[in-house]
């Protein structure tokens, strides 16, 4: 069996053809794992049919359904490239992803029609799109599709379900994930055949996923969280029982209903979560875990989790590492409060100085990461690539220190990245957008703690006169960034402190306004 990532699900198909494989919450449909890649063949010939070739890049914009991961490992099969697509963001920064990736082709789901139109506007020079394909929705209007645009279900029902020859395999591409890069553009980190396996190995290794599980899928596909565990259930045998979006009452509901055993959140999920009035008529018992990444998990919350039974692991891991990198098991939290646990199995972790030399115990320092599902680069970005990857090791941005038992603790990010209800927010991005208004002479932005969402963006800025409004200055970000990238609050100040170099002192600014967040 070569190393393709499609070939995991044909795998899986012949070794457990009747094992429930993935159950559409939305639509009701449920799908064996025979079922599940006859679907995914089917696609596989329709892009082959449609002179997708290997190495071409076919982006995915969608809601969590069947047809993500059908062509999901469809595009694997054939040797082609996934790129995820935030549903979150607007057009202007999906353009700029297609454009910058050489997307050749865009799957979207119906919700999306109305944005599409506007990409499909802009033309080939716009996007690099050259053909479209709809993708219905539950509830949807059946005649909602556009007329530039093919029919999956119709092009899929028309297709064989043999199984195509792989074309891919080992260090191939396997998909592009696009991250806020700290310029404030985009960055894509490319992921091969062989890095997801190993991240697959990996959390298999590490992690508590048995053949037969059930695991609630919460997190969106094009989320390295959701799209390696998912990948890793079919390696482990594991039923994959999928919200099309979060729903934190029905969460509860599902667990019960559904007989799960495993999931994995962000902290804001959970803490919508505990706080659904579901959770108190839920029966709970087969839930073994929920492992919780993104951002550190308030251990308030842990502990109420803990009374009622649920043991939450924590996760540290990055887009760049395919998303393993550290854990903290559910046994290990009483005595490691605060901690992101100890490196993965295949994985090595080191915390280290401006110089590159291993920082004492409890001392700060970076934190990199060493291990086979690290990436391959970023996709034609050879400057930020060099950066990152160096002597085999991936230098996160992370600060952390770890104590003499080898416990991780991350205390900030060197790139000042804010992570909001689980999204990376770059302060690069809001404020180019906010410098662009005529009435602002100088901004930075920094993270405020948030009750709900662990971080959100502050916006403080230095405006040309006095006219100039906190309103004025949101209402201006509105259609331009994504809605979790939206500042929530903005200070006025008569200067940014700035160090000789001119970069921002944030730090300051961060004692300057300490308070929290608005909700």
């Amino acid at each position: 069996m070569r190393d393709n990532i499609g070939l995991f699900l044909s795998k899986r198909a012949s070794l457990s053809p009747n094992l429930e494989a993935f159950v559409d919450i939305a639509s009701g449909l449920r799908l064996s794992y025979e079922e599940l890649n006859k679907r995914s063949n089917q696609i596989a010939h329709v892009l082959s049919d449609s002179d997708v070739k290997k190495g071409d890049r076919v982006a995915l914009l969608m809601h969590n359904c069947p047809a993500y991961l059908e062509t999901f490992f469809a595009l694997a099969k054939i040797g082609a490239v996934t790129v995820p697509l935030n549903t979150r963001l607007v057009a202007d920064e999906l353009a700029y992803i297609l454009h910058d990736s050489g997307s050749r082709l865009l799957v979207y789901g119906a919700e999306f029609s109305e944005i599409v139109a506007d990409l499909q506007s802009r033309g080939r020079e716009g996007t690099a799109v050259e053909d479209w394909i709809f993708v219905s929705a539950p509830g949807e209007d059946p005649n909602a599709r556009a007329d530039f645009a093919l029919d999956y279900d119709h092009l899929r029902e028309q297709s064989s379900q043999h199984e195509p020859e792989p074309a891919a395999a080992e260090e191939d591409m396997l998909y592009i994930m696009y991250t806020s890069g700290t310029t404030g553009l985009p960055k894509g980190v490319v992921h091969t055949h062989n890095s997801a396996m190993w991240a697959c190995i990996t959390w298999s290794a590490t992690g508590d996923a048995q053949l037969y599980d059930r695991y609630l899928l919460i997190l969106p596909l094009y989320h390295v969280g959701a799209l390696t565990p998912v990948t890793a259930n079919v390696y482990r045998g594991v039923t994959n029982v999928v919200q099309r979006t979060f729903d934190a009452g029905q969460v509860w509901n599902l667990i019960q209903e559904e007989r799960i055993d495993t999931s994995l959140a962000v902290p804001a999920m959970l803490n919508f979560m505990i706080q659904a009035p579901e959770i108190d008529q839920c029966n709970h018992e087969r839930l073994r875990w929920i492992i919780s990444g993104a951002a550190p998990v308030p251990v308030s919350l842990i502990e109420a989790y803990a009374a009622r039974n649920i043991p939450i692991n924590e996760a540290y891991g990055l887009t760049e590492c395919c998303g393993p990198a550290t854990l903290l098991t559910g046994t290990d939290v009483a005595g490691h409060p605060g901690s992101c646990g100890k490196a993965f199995f295949h994985t090595d972790i080191r915390v280290v100085d401006e110089k590159g030399q291993d920082v004492k115990p409890d001392e700060p320092g970076e934190i990199i990461v060493r291990g086979r599902h690290v990436m391959k680069e970023y996709w034609n970005n050879p400057a930020a690539t060099k950066e990152s990857l160096r002597d085999g090791w991936l230098y996160t941005g992370d600060v952390a220190s770890v104590d003499a038992a080898g416990f991780i603790y991350v205390q900030d990010r060197i790139k000042d990245m804010i992570i909001s209800g689980g999204e990376n927010v770059y302060p690069a991005e809001i404020e180019n957008v906010i410098l662009s208004h005529s009435e602002v002479r100088d901004v930075a932005v920094i993270g405020q703690e948030s009750q709900v969402w662990g971080e959100s963006p502050l916006a403080v800025v230095v405006r040309s006169g006095d006219t100039l409004t906190s309103d004025d200055v949101m209402a201006y970000c509105v259609g331009k960034l994504a809605r979790y990238k939206l500042p929530k609050a903005v200070e006025f100040i008569d200067m940014i402190p700035r160090n000789p170099s001119g970069k921002a002192l944030k730090r300051e600014l961060r004692k300057k306004f300490p308070g929290n967040a608005p909700e």
